[in-house]
């Protein structure tokens, strides 16, 4: 399985904001963005050339980078989206939303989807009963999420749980049980994702 295994504070101090890639430590003062505030690499500090093509292309790396996927992947998701009724940007976010290791961070099981992904892949969730350890998971609308019974991440999985401040209104999660519920699709005003997704699609229909 191919993956990005670069450091992840690099990728939030070149798009100039915190994609929250580490969790707890985003949090603290020991974040990239917060200790260095400039892009990283020789030239970091130097005058940026101001562009439509860069706008564009920062875009959608930043969605890229915060959902921690790779190229392929990211432009496959778009195409699906382009194929399905609707805007074509809406569609591609909800399609992001959407992905099982997404949805571990979004109802507060995981502290990071690289932790999230981590914990799918050991086998640790069961949607509707049934073991899915595939992050890219498209969950649907009324699919219960339950821990593993006698998991051993459940400690870690509680520990997570502490960080988060709100579930958005599309899933309900019990943290005391830590199961959870997906009561519909999202709506574009329930995305937190600090992304322009109207730049990403001018940027592929070029």
């Amino acid at each position: 399985m191919a993956r990005d295994t670069g450091p992840v504070c690099k990728q939030c101090r070149r798009e100039g904001q915190k994609l929250f890639l580490k969790g707890e430590r985003c949090l603290t003062d020991k974040c990239g963005v917060e200790r260095r505030s400039y892009p990283p690499g020789e030239h970091g500090r130097g005058r940026v050339r101001a562009s439509e093509y860069r706008n564009q292309l920062r875009e959608k790396q930043k969605a890229r980078r915060y959902y921690q996927i790779l190229e392929k992947q990211f432009r496959s998701y778009y195409e699906k989206a382009a194929r399905q009724e609707g805007v074509t940007g809406e569609n591609l976010l909800r399609l992001l939303e959407r992905r099982f290791d997404n949805v571990l961070v979004r109802l507060g099981f995981a502290a990071s989807r690289r932790q999230a992904r981590q914990l799918i892949r050991h086998g640790h969730w069961l949607i509707n009963g049934k073991r899915v350890d595939i992050p890219s998971y498209q969950v649907r609308p009324d699919d219960v999420i339950s821990i593993k019974p006698d998991s051993r991440a459940a400690d870690v999985v509680r520990a997570a749980t502490e960080l988060t401040a709100a579930v958005p209104p599309w899933l309900q999660a019990d943290h005391d049980a830590l199961t959870a519920k997906v009561l519909r699709l999202p709506e574009r005003s329930e995305i937190e994702t600090p992304v322009q997704e109207q730049l990403i699609v001018e940027l592929y229909s070029k």
